[in-house]
């Protein structure tokens, strides 16, 4: 059985940072991405960051340079290390396994959605 357990996040004032952690269990994909997705109040939940077994990464252009997603395949985690955080970037956090190998397509498609392992989230608020 595939379970994501999600943690870190909370409250930040504008400009700090933040790290998320998501330990995966039982995954057993050769070929595989992990990623993190947000859903802000009113917004659709949309793609962050994926990594591939490899370590390639890809962004959403909104994050580029701020956020950075890492993976310890030792321990099976993975983290998104946020920095300048602004009011925009307040939404709740998930972190997905999806059985693809294109972290781009991962963050920009729906394959997550329709394919993906989630944990079960955790807010980031970012107040002024």
């Amino acid at each position: 059985q595939v379970q994501l357990v999600q943690s870190g996040g909370g409250s930040v004032q504008a400009g700090g940072s933040l790290r998320l952690s998501c330990a995966v269990f039982g995954y057993t994909y050769s070929s595989y991405c992990m990623g993190w997705f947000r859903q802000g109040p009113r917004k659709e939940r949309e793609g962050v960051a994926a990594i591939d077994s490899a370590g390639s990464t890809s962004y959403t252009d909104s994050v580029k340079g701020r956020f950075t997603i890492s993976q310890d395949n030792a321990k099976n985690t993975l983290y998104l290390q946020m920095s300048s955080l602004n009011l925009e970037d307040t939404a709740m956090y998930y972190c997905a396994a999806v059985p693809f190998s294109d972290p781009s397509a991962v963050v920009a498609g729906q394959s997550a959605e329709l394919f993906g392992y989630w944990g079960q989230g955790t807010q980031v608020t970012v107040s002024s």
